[in-house]
């Protein structure tokens, strides 16, 4: 039995990293991206050395369009049978009002979380379009389905990705390829880190007095998606800490 073939954007931590441990345990030999290589490299080893898949290493910032659709096609011919691609690649950076907000944080999350997302699916299809069934996962968030102070341009990034998903699922399902959008809500990664500019104490208190989601939630909730029956399609899925009943409200010990 060939193994399936997953590509992970954003592979090197937090959901990314979760997925792809996961995958690999189902024996999915995985394409990982991400800008550093260290991570990607430690990452790899430790999949072949734990479940035995093997992983391409792929040193990639999806906001650069040409090193995206060179990678693309220039991918070894063993790896173009992509079965799903999960575009997990996205970030926060800042939080404050639109008048005070900071113009490159806007630009840093317009370039990552929408234009990266546009340019990895379009140089992916080609290779989805040749499998039988091929599947696209995209990582949205709460943020795409609500929006809460001092969100404003995250939270169009992400609605923005909501709205692409159902573009996706429209104009692909005659391939077939199924479109999934997974919408998490208060995940601990590095996700405030990011946000805060590495302000590590301000990221803590994001997740204090709460049980948050992990990234291993919504790395089952993928597995969950992508071993459907082929005549069976989740949509979208919106998962929640218990603790969180909306983007803006957490109940806190």
């Amino acid at each position: 039995m060939i193994n399936k073939i997953a590509l992970i954007t954003g592979a090197t931590s937090g959901i990314g990293e979760a997925t792809a441990q996961r995958l690999a345990a189902e024996q999915f030999n995985l394409i990982i991206t991400g800008r550093r290589v260290d991570r990607l490299e430690k990452l790899a080893n430790s999949l072949k050395e734990n479940f035995g898949t093997l992983s391409l290493c792929v040193p990639l910032d999806v906001r650069n369009e040409q090193a995206v659709k060179m990678t693309m096609e220039t991918l070894p011919e063993a790896w173009q049978k992509i079965d799903v691609l999960i575009n997990n690649a996205g970030l926060a950076s800042g939080l404050s009002t639109l008048e005070d907000g900071d113009i490159n944080d806007w630009e840093v999350m317009i370039d990552t979380n929408l234009k990266g997302l546009l340019y990895i699916t379009k140089y992916t299809i080609p290779f989805l379009k040749q499998q039988s069934f091929s599947h696209i996962i995209n990582i949205g968030s709460i943020a795409g389905k609500e929006v809460y102070m001092n969100g404003n341009v995250y939270c169009a990034t992400k609605h923005a990705v909501d709205a692409l998903s159902k573009a996706m699922r429209l104009e692909l399902s005659k391939y077939p390829i199924k479109v999934t959008a997974i919408h998490p809500g208060a995940v601990e990664t590095e996700f405030s880190v990011v946000r805060f500019h590495g302000d590590e104490n301000r990221a803590k208190s994001v997740y204090d007095g709460f049980d948050n989601l992990l990234a291993t939630d919504i790395a089952d909730s993928i597995s969950y998606v992508i071993s459907r029956p082929n005549h069976v399609n989740i949509n979208e899925l919106t998962i929640m800490p218990t603790a969180q009943p909306i983007a803006s409200v957490i109940h806190r010990k």
